[in-house]
């Protein structure tokens, strides 16, 4: 029998006191977690960082809003738009509001009435304070308290059913509202998830069925005929009214922040610029996990076409909760699905939620594998959420074989905190940075939540005890692991101590690319934003003081 002071989780646990107080001596102005020295700006800043901290919450949120934050990574845009706008957006629409269950529907003629038997026009919302109260705190987690049956899980998922009723097609509009707030924060790039029409793909699927005896374990070839089944059904008639869908939303958006014009209104943020419409979206598309097979393969499957055709569609995603009960009987089955998927659409990237569980709230056997078959068979490049890593099989390797293949985890604080009660010294979010398996902060739903991106840097520095070296770590985390194209500005992979030759040279706040890297950041992407992160970074740090 192995003793408990050798066993894996234990060797974790010394590894992450060993890499507390190296940690430690970052926040201190020392050493970066890289090892080497900070700038003479970076001591200033981390200095100021600390005192801040010192100073309570509002204090640090107010230092962090203007510091550069790369990349937001994780955000589904239902959930990221606050409940205010999805109110108006209903009277917009000519909606009803059921004020029993306090959920959105159609009315009969696309006005205000007739709204039918008890129900009332949107519009009412905006007369009655306590209508208006009650439906923001349906439509997301303000004033919610865990009660007798009702959870944070609960309240968490059960908003989207509150909101449902809007007509999508407004998704520019909530797409402003998310770029705006990432401006405010000094953000560069989204990769925003989102859903677009699927039901010719879905009627196909269930026309077609499910190969029989395949409940639990599917084959390659079994995945090949029912592919070849559903493009001679028509599945890739989607893929262009997907494309439009998605490249509205963004164009309505760039339309509504004046992009096409002579003079774009920027956002001023401490005597800094920051324009709207200089930020990058790309899409993600989000498949819904908790269907029968035949509708998730004929989604999935649609997604792929898509974000093959698309180059706007950077990825695939699957969503909904994941402790559902066929999101647990089918994920190996998913994986499977994924794995030849992947055969097929080798170049299409996958980001994918797993591991959004906690003891309790499934089996222990349901806690066992779900990061490792979204890495090993589902081909995932990043993992959304990962909090129950140290309950998968063999967690030690587990943690060094996605530090040693770059598999980045988006790590959304608040969400975990409010979903599965884990924040503090329950949330691994010290052993991966201890076993140095890439991590980046996210906001998952910020208008559910009632949070934006500051918030998570703050609830970081708080309650996992982040420095400025690491936030800014993981800001330029969040760009290398992008699904932008393009090669890296960075010699070496999560290493952010060496650019590339070409970009060597010293950055400051005023800095122009020289003509050798110009060339590179032409080319690509990722580079260019990585590039533009660091003007920000110096123009930041230059002004602390």
């Amino acid at each position: 029998m192995m003793s408990f002071c050798n066993s894996p989780i234990q060797r974790l646990l010394r590894f992450s006191v060993l890499f507390a107080f190296g940690s430690a001596l970052a926040g201190s102005g020392v050493f970066a977690q890289t090892g080497s020295p900070l700038t003479p700006s970076e001591a200033r800043t981390a200095r100021a960082f600390e005192a801040a901290k010192k100073l309570g919450a509002p204090e640090l949120y107010a230092f962090l809003k203007p510091m550069p934050k790369g990349a937001d990574l994780h955000m589904h845009l239902s959930g990221a738009v606050y409940a205010e706008t999805f109110i108006a957006e209903a009277v917009k629409q000519g909606l009803c509001v059921d004020p029993k269950a306090l959920a959105l529907a159609p009315s009969a003629t696309g006005k205000d009435a007739p709204c039918g038997p008890g129900n009332l026009p949107a519009s009412s919302a905006l007369k009655d304070q306590k209508l208006y109260d009650a439906l923001i705190d349906a439509f997301s987690m303000r004033s919610f308290v865990p009660s007798s049956g009702i959870s944070g899980h609960d309240q968490f998922f059960s908003t989207f059913d509150h909101f449902r009723g809007l007509n999508s097609s407004h998704a520019g509009e909530w797409l402003d509202e998310v770029v705006r707030r990432a401006a405010v924060q000094n953000e560069q790039y989204l990769e925003v998830m989102q859903t677009p029409t699927f039901t010719h793909a879905a009627t196909l699927g269930y026309n077609l069925g499910w190969p029989e005896g395949a409940e639990k374990t599917v084959t390659p070839q079994q995945l090949a005929k029912l592919r070849t089944d559903l493009l001679s059904g028509g599945v890739r008639d989607e893929v262009s009214v997907d494309s439009k869908e998605l490249a509205d939303a963004e164009s309505a958006r760039r339309a509504m922040e004046g992009c096409e014009g002579a003079q774009p209104n920027p956002v001023q943020i401490q005597g800094m610029e920051h324009d709207p419409c200089t930020i990058q979206t790309h899409w993600l598309y989000q498949v819904l996990r908790g269907f029968p097979p035949q509708q998730v393969f004929a989604q999935t499957l649609l997604g792929f076409e898509v974000a093959s055709a698309d180059p706007d569609v950077v990825g695939i995603n699957f969503v909904m909760p994941e402790d559902g009960r066929v999101s647990m009987q089918d994920y190996h089955l998913q994986m499977q699905m994924l794995d030849y998927l992947h055969s097929v659409y080798p170049k299409v990237r996958l980001s994918l939620h797993a591991g959004e569980i906690a003891p309790g709230m499934v089996t222990p056997d349901g806690l066992r594998f779900h990061i490792r078959e979204a890495i090993d068979l589902g081909h995932a490049e990043r993992i959304g959420h990962g909090m129950d890593v140290l309950y998968e099989d063999h967690p030690s390797a587990l943690l060094k074989e996605m530090a040693d293949k770059h598999v980045m985890v988006e790590i959304n604080l608040t969400s975990n905190d409010v979903i599965l009660g884990l924040t503090r010294t329950d949330h691994p979010l010290a052993a991966y940075r201890a076993a140095h398996v890439p991590v980046a902060l996210s906001t998952d739903d910020e208008g559910v939540s009632r949070i934006d991106l500051t918030h998570e840097y703050v609830k970081g520095a708080e309650e996992q005890g982040l420095t400025y070296v690491d936030l800014k770590q993981m800001a330029r985390t969040s760009l290398e692991h992008a699904f932008l194209a393009g090669e890296s500005l960075w010699a070496a992979p999560d290493s952010f101590t060496r650019r590339k030759a070409a970009c060597a040279a010293s950055i400051t706040s005023i800095s122009n690319p020289t003509s050798a890297c110009a060339v590179l950041l032409k080319s690509s992407e990722r580079a260019a934003e990585q590039w533009e992160l660091e003007r920000r970074f110096a123009l930041f740090e230059a002004s602390i003081h």
